[in-house]
């Protein structure tokens, strides 16, 4: 009988080790991308669609429910990082998951009563009539509302922090095999958002402007339901991580703090000289040992051990972790502080993105949306253009042009995660000029029929909504490239402890981005309110006379900029050390 292989690191479900070919593996991870197919279901076409219920059915103006949107996403985005340090040291993935899936029911559920109940908003209103008076949400109504938003993006972010590590952690990166199985998870966890995605932006678009918000509520609803049963299918199966009662950004901290202390001892000129504990086969399972590098030398005043006389010093054997740290915990130290600029330069890509939710929706209700004679497509749906095509090149890529480029280059991979982040981020450049110029023609066209003060959805320009489809097409193909490199580049570099936190600096740079949005949007419209006579680029309701031309115009630019400091920034980062992989069976 063969014997078991163990896992390191990893148990299954009743706390034993996990056994490899028997737990974990891509054929459990499709449970994870299935879980998350479904969560992107219940939430892209409310990320798209929010800013038609905040206007046509709570009566906001447009400014306030473009920044109620982006500054939902960013507190989801950012509550991620909070969910991910819980589930790595108090209460684990697994069950991060799933009590992240019951908050978002929950936050869905009220959504749901709310919208369903005349009661509980405010009076059906013609929002884009002059003369009418639409009254807005107030008091305990608007407090149900926050209430529902908040809970849903409570649970959202749990499951973003928790869904792509637990799904990483069914791989070993030390076995080649499963190591390429891992970086195939990553970009199908970008195809799960493309497949969920198309459903939610046709279907449960569909449903939220024909058959009413209380069963779009309804219908997302019933979706994290499915996810959360599905990833709950695959209990017996999973690799677990065993959540530690240390935490890797204490050692992080500790390691500044006592650089910081230090900072008066003089830099041994032997590397050698500098504390770290011994290295036995036993530790060497278990604890990440990493060499010392030279960049950023100041941190290594860190491990420089204090030479005392005091007998009593002498006898205390584990030193103060505030005031000594070992090589390895002050390079982890150095690979965060190395990988904070090339997190800065991806923010600016989200607040790209928060236009294509807002102010791109807006732009196509007051466009022809008719694709067919008795069929029109929502403004919402404009997304599933790049989805779709997202969902034919994602496997291409995956199963064609990876391997190739895999033979040319010798990177398992293909490429290295930051060209792939830098392809990106100049596509996003390349999005926001075309939306500008697609907006100065949408303008142009309102102006020639006399349509500026259109209603929109009821007088459409005669100028097909297809036209949104080429900054979103390009912006779907950025995505592609500079999300998934990013998951993947922080999953890899960041340190051991880390994995399921770094997956989060993701989340995090976008709600970082999301809230810039919201900042930058009232910024604008200050600077520029005795510029224009519509009162600010983006002020009022009526899209027609505001200059989005410009502000898109002005992103393009900014990320153009953006682009030329990431240059800099990655051609001077460098990779971690890896460890050595496992030959044998899994390398073929």
């Amino acid at each position: 009988m063969q014997e078991e292989e163990l896992v390191d690191g990893k148990v299954d479900w009743r706390g034993r080790r996990a056994v490899r070919h028997k737990h974990g593996g891509m054929k459990v991870s499709l449970l994870v991308l299935g879980a998350f197919a479904f969560e992107n279901m219940a939430t892209m076409s409310l990320a798209v669609n929010f800013v038609s219920y905040f206007t046509g059915i709570m009566h906001y103006e447009l400014p306030d429910a473009a920044n109620m949107v982006t500054n939902y996403a960013g507190v989801s985005y950012m509550l991620s990082i909070v969910v991910a340090v819980l589930a790595d040291t108090l209460i684990g993935r697994y069950k991060s998951v799933v009590f992240s899936g019951l908050f978002e029911c929950l936050g869905l559920a009220l959504l749901t009563i709310q919208a369903h109940y005349r009661s509980l908003k405010p009076a059906i209103c013609n929002l884009y009539d002059k003369n009418a008076v639409c009254e807005k949400i107030k008091g305990s109504h608007e407090a149900f509302l926050f209430i529902g938003l908040y809970l849903l993006a409570i649970g959202s972010a749990g499951l973003k922090a928790s869904l792509p590590p637990h799904g990483a952690d069914q791989f070993d990166e030390k076995y080649p095999k499963e190591a390429r199985q891992m970086s195939s998870f990553f970009n199908g966890l970008l195809l799960a958002i493309c497949v969920g995605g198309s459903v939610s932006l046709t279907f449960n678009v569909w449903v939220q402007d024909s058959k009413g918000w209380d069963w779009g509520f309804g219908v997302s609803t019933i979706a994290i339901v499915c996810a959360t049963i599905l990833f709950s299918f695959g209990l017996p199966l999973y690799r677990i991580h065993v959540a530690q009662r240390t935490n890797s950004l204490i050692e992080i901290f500790q390691v500044y703090i006592a650089a910081i202390r230090n900072r008066n001892l003089p830099l041994p000129a032997d590397s050698e000289e500098l504390y770290e504990i011994e290295q036995d086969k036993e530790a060497a399972m278990d604890i990440e040992f990493l060499p010392h590098r030279d960049i950023f030398r100041f941190l290594d005043k860190a491990a420089i051990e204090r030479k005392s006389n005091d007998v009593q010093s002498e006898k205390q054997e584990i030193p103060s972790p505030w005031k000594l740290c070992r090589v390895t915990q002050v390079e982890n130290a150095k690979i965060i502080l190395s990988m904070i600029p090339i997190f800065c330069c991806t923010i600016i890509m989200t607040l790209c993105l928060a236009q294509l939710q807002t102010f791109s929706v807006q732009q196509g209700f007051t466009m022809n949306t008719k694709i067919a004679k008795h069929f029109n497509i929502p403004p919402a749906s404009l997304p599933i253009i790049p989805v779709g095509f997202l969902l034919i090149l994602i496997p291409f890529y995956d199963q064609i042009c990876v391997p190739l480029l895999r033979k040319l280059t010798g990177i398992p991979t293909g490429v290295t995660h930051l060209q792939r982040i830098g392809v990106g981020l100049v596509l996003s450049s390349i999005s926001m000029a075309i939306a500008a110029i697609i907006e100065v023609k949408r303008k142009n066209v309102a102006s020639d029929n006399n349509m500026l003060d259109a209603v929109p959805g009821v007088q459409p320009l005669p100028m097909s909504i297809f036209w949104l489809s080429f900054q979103y097409f390009v912006f779907g193909i950025a995505d592609m490239f500079t999300y998934v490199g990013l998951l993947e580049f922080f999953y890899s570099e960041a340190p051991k402890g880390l994995k399921a936190t770094s997956t989060c600096f993701l989340w995090c740079s976008m709600a970082i981005g999301y809230f810039l949005s919201s900042i930058m949007v009232q910024l604008v419209n200050r600077a520029t309110k005795n510029v224009t006579a519509s009162g600010g680029w983006l002020a009022g309701n009526n899209i027609n006379r505001n200059h989005l031309n410009l502000f898109y115009l002005l992103l393009s630019v900014l990320s153009l900029v953006n682009f030329l400091v990431y240059l800099v920034v990655s051609k001077r980062y460098k990779y971690r050390p890896q460890s050595p992989a496992v030959k044998g069976v899994d390398s073929q």
